[in-house]
């Protein structure tokens, strides 16, 4: 099941790559279901907090009519960042599972996850489809070095 909801978040990354975003997607499953999706929209909106997990969740909110979602769990290409899991935890998601890791060192989301903040704590299982989620983002940075140096 894990792989399902994860091939549905790459495909929201791949949405966010076709737009020239940083290809990160992420869906909201409720019941067995995908409620909501999300992926990066940063460049196109200009908004700093338009990540792919706070789209996803503001949808799932909307659907739900409720911002509380604790039956509710998140599937995510790349490692939540603090102000990600910050959202996750005042919605009282009760889980996250994520597939690459952030590889720059700043992995906080067990800590953060345990901090029982807002008297909640999260849930979180990395490395879902890991290779396949590091390759779609690796494949991204790696066209844009190319870009820059053909500049």
């Amino acid at each position: 099941m894990q792989n399902k909801f994860m091939k549905a978040a790459l495909a929201c990354a791949r949405r966010a790559l076709s737009e020239g975003e940083v290809p990160i997607g992420a869906v909201v499953v409720c019941d067995g279901k995908i409620i909501s999706r999300g992926h990066n929209r940063r460049t196109k909106r200009q908004i700093a907090t338009a990540h792919a997990e706070i789209e996803a969740i503001e949808k799932a909110c909307r659907k739900l009519k409720s911002w509380r979602l604790p039956e509710c769990e998140i599937y995510v290409t790349l490692e939540p960042c603090p102000m990600c899991l910050g959202a996750m935890l005042n919605a009282r998601i009760k889980k996250v599972y994520f597939g690459a890791y952030e590889g720059k060192g700043r992995s906080l989301t067990d800590e953060i996850a345990a901090a029982n903040l807002l008297n909640h704590k999260i849930e979180v299982e990395g490395g879902v489809m890991e290779e396949e989620c590091a390759a779609v983002l690796s494949g991204f940075f790696s066209a844009m070095r190319q870009h820059e140096k053909s500049d």
